[in-house]
């Protein structure tokens, strides 16, 4: 197209809410449009990287994708010059380089990588006059990440099918936080239990207020008791003898503010003070950096950019905040120079922390505008941003020692000088884990003392305590612990979370991971075979390697070749050294409700449920749930289900069993009270095309006259396609089938084949 036609710029984002935003900013001289995301992908049904020339990725447009891409070529051919404006990350610098390899026909000079960090007039029209080309190093980086996660997924995914069950999959990081959160299971339920014992003495001068000391020393050493019978005799011996102040010791303490908020502190905060998960946490930061409609204002981005791992704050935002602290608390909260953090060694400082565009836009004026949820999680992020900014909190610290005799009691108290930052904003604090930490004396304010002061015993208390386990891990503790341990970055560790929620191999109770027996099983088996990729330094170091990438330092395809090269050797150990788990089922003693024989753990499409062992002469399965010490338990009113199927509850995922009522058998949800969802047995759907050419219907699950379950079209009898084999919603990589079955051969032996007459595909099996 001629250049003289040629008006408007064209800037390509990645979500229909930030277009909305800038539009409000550039007016019409701008033409914006979204790619909704990746444009481009490795395909779904192959590996899609050519191992043998270099790891070369072979990317396919995303179906959904296409109607998308022609609209962004037409806008393309209409713009004088192309702004790929999306997220200003490794994901957001793939996304785009694959829409500028679509844009073909627009010369390589007109097309630019322009960066928000912040999504307001100002910052965008900055950015868009230092627009810059697309960073190669970058993608790279992204690329060799995808490359990495394929290579692990797609090998080790059909290993554990052929060895444990259908359906599994392994991920490289995934996997690794997985075994985070086992081992922390195995220290659990290994931990043995101490007795220990703290004497209180509840003291007072001549007249109220009391306080108390707890026991601290005995002869000058650091008092341990471990059982009754010590603690009961020194009580007694304590009880006639004076209590004498024999030291006290001020000190003025400062406790200083914590950095503003990057993406790992968001999630955990976000986890602790507002419950929610790290997924949730950063779509709504996306929606609340993507633009925010504020009624006469329009769309407004109010805060920066979510994913960085840097607490770096710009000279202007800091001065902002000085001038809203200043007015808003006086100059007792303002510090005389402006506070700056470190971040790790690793972090990118080119990203600045996550804090609020617009200081002065308080968080209130804001609340008829906003959801519950994004309000909150803005104004924890304008909280904690301005409080990172204020002069830290000056405690008055007392310690006062008392002697009995050879006995030393010690008591805390503390009074607050002044507030500063915690005027605004407390972090909240995970659990302690230390052992007895929860025991610790608790400071409290102390009455006015002076040392040779005799003090009056009021009670002396003997207690009981236990030292305790680790705690398991919360969204908040495990995303803290993949931050510590190096493993996944800012823009994976809600991903990482995510992903081992949904795969079942843990399951989340009271705000806890608990690994499931599937999980503990899949977590040994990849320890035990892939020592090298399940080890979490190793993880930490090709995390580096990536960062590497990404500057330039280190190729991406030596990178992919080094990690390749001995995992390839462990795979091929694997599959002829792995145990064999397939038809193994873990043995409990509690007995079917239906028949009186054990019941065995197994696992389903939707997780771990009980069963009769005595199957198939009785098909009796139950849901069940685990106590602390990993003991089995049925739960409570679980529902026995006498027929199982392969159907799947539309409404909560849970199995379908096969009842009979007034009108004959139907499918009901095996979650029933909780969910009463129902359906027709004949017109049970598995979302599946029938294969037969030019059929219109879909495959059903159907019984016979003698009650045996087949599986056939839902257009018969004009169609009378129909198999015993349970059908797999998987395509066929050979034929393009719309999907396999699962075919018996033996016991235990399960082969999966394609239904298409003359195609010979086929896999698992012996």
């Amino acid at each position: 197209m001629d250049k003289v036609n040629k008006i408007k710029s064209l800037i390509i984002v990645e979500s229909p809410a930030k277009a909305r935003t800038l539009k409000k900013f550039l007016g019409n001289n701008y033409a914006i449009k979204a790619s909704l995301g990746h444009v481009k992908d490795l395909p779904g049904n192959q590996l899609g990287v050519e191992i043998e020339k270099n790891f070369k990725p072979h990317y396919i447009t995303i179906p959904s994708k296409t109607r998308v891409l022609q609209e962004l070529r037409k806008a393309a051919n209409d713009a004088d010059r192309i702004y790929l404006a999306q997220d200003p990350d490794r994901e957001g610098e793939a996304i785009a380089w694959h829409v500028s390899q679509e844009l073909k026909d627009v010369p390589e000079e007109e097309k630019y990588r322009v960066l928000f960090n912040e999504i307001t007039e100002k910052a965008v029209k900055e950015a868009l006059q230092n627009a810059g080309r697309i960073d190669k190093d970058k993608v790279d980086a992204q690329q060799a990440r995808r490359i990495l996660d394929r290579l692990v997924g797609y090998k080790l995914s059909p290993l554990l099918w052929e060895k444990v069950k259908r359906g599994l999959s392994a991920g490289r990081v995934q996997s690794v936080a997985l075994r985070l959160i086992c081992d922390r299971e195995k220290d659990i339920l290994s931990f043995t239990p101490e007795e220990y014992w703290t004497i209180t003495a509840t003291l007072q001068r001549d007249t109220p207020p009391s306080f108390a000391a707890r026991l601290f020393k005995i002869k000058g050493k650091k008092a341990q008791l471990k059982v009754q019978a010590e603690a009961d005799r020194i009580v007694e011996e304590v009880k006639p003898l004076s209590f004498i102040v024999s030291h006290i010791e001020k000190k003025e303490k400062k406790r200083n503010p914590v950095p503003p908020f990057i993406t790992s502190t968001l999630q955990q905060e976000a986890a602790r003070k507002l419950r929610f998960s790290p997924q949730k946490t950063m779509l709504i930061a996306q929606g609340l950096y993507e633009g925010q409609e504020l009624g006469p204002e329009g769309s407004i981005g109010l805060i920066t950019y979510m994913r960085t791992d840097s607490p770096r704050v710009s000279a202007e935002a800091q001065g902002q905040a000085r001038e809203y602290i200043k007015g808003r608390f006086g100059l007792d909260y303002l510090p005389a120079k402006a506070p700056t953090y470190r971040g790790r060694a690793t972090a990118q400082e080119a990203h600045e922390a996550i804090r609020p565009t617009e200081v002065f836009r308080e968080p209130e004026s804001l609340r008829p505008y906003l959801s519950a949820d994004h309000f909150a999680l803005h104004q924890l992020i304008w909280q904690r941003f301005l409080a990172s900014q204020m002069n830290p909190a000056i405690y008055d610290v007392t310690t006062v020692d008392i002697a009995a005799g050879e006995y030393l009691f010690r008591a805390n108290g503390s009074i607050i000088k002044f507030l500063g930052f915690m005027k605004l904003y407390v972090e909240s604090k995970d659990e302690l884990t230390e052992e007895g930490a929860e025991d610790q004396e608790k400071e409290e304010i102390l009455p006015p003392l002076a040392t040779g002061d005799k003090l009056l015993l009021l009670e002396l208390t003997p207690k009981q305590h236990f030292t305790q386990p680790p705690p398991r891990y919360s969204a908040a503790t495990l995303v803290k612990g993949l931050e510590e341990n190096g493993i996944g970055r800012p823009s994976t560790y809600a991903t990482i979370v995510s992903i081992i929620k949904t795969r079942d191999y843990v399951r989340e109770e009271k705000g806890r991971f608990f690994p499931t027996d599937l999980g503990l099983l899949i977590n040994d088996l990849l320890v035990e075979n892939f020592p090298e990729i399940l080890d979490i330094k190793f993880t930490a170091q090709l995390e580096d390697q990536l960062d590497q990438i990404e500057e330039g330092k280190t190729n991406w395809t030596q990178t992919v070749s080094d990690f390749y090269r001995p995992f390839a050797v462990d795979l091929e150990k694997a599959r002829k050294n792995m145990q064999k788990i397939k038809g193994i089922h873990p043995p409990t003693e509690i007995p079917c409700p239906k028949c009186g024989q054990k019941m065995l753990i197994k696992w389903g499409r939707n997780g771990e449920f009980l069963a009769c062992s005595d199957y198939p002469k009785c098909t009796a399965t139950s849901n069940f749930i685990r106590d602390e010490k990993g003991e089995i338990r049925l739960k409570p009113n679980a529902q026995v289900n006498k027929e199982s199927t392969n159907e799947q509850c539309s409404k909560c995922g849970q199995p379908m069993i096969i009842k009979r009522g007034k009108f004959g058998e139907f499918l009901a949800c095996s979650n029933y009270p909780k969910c009463k969802n129902t359906k027709n047995l004949a017109s049970a759907d598995l979302d599946l095309n029938c294969p037969i050419p030019g059929c219109p219907g879909t495959i059903t699950v159907r019984k016979t006259k003698k009650g045996k379950v087949f599986y056939g079209c839902s257009n018969f009898p004009t169609c009378t396609f129909a198999t015993w084999d349970r059908p797999i919603p998987e395509p066929c990589p050979q034929c393009q089938a719309p999907f396999l079955v699962e075919k018996k051969s033996g016991r235990d032996t399960i082969i999966i084949q394609c239904i298409q007459e003359g195609c010979q595909y086929k896999s698992g099996g012996k």
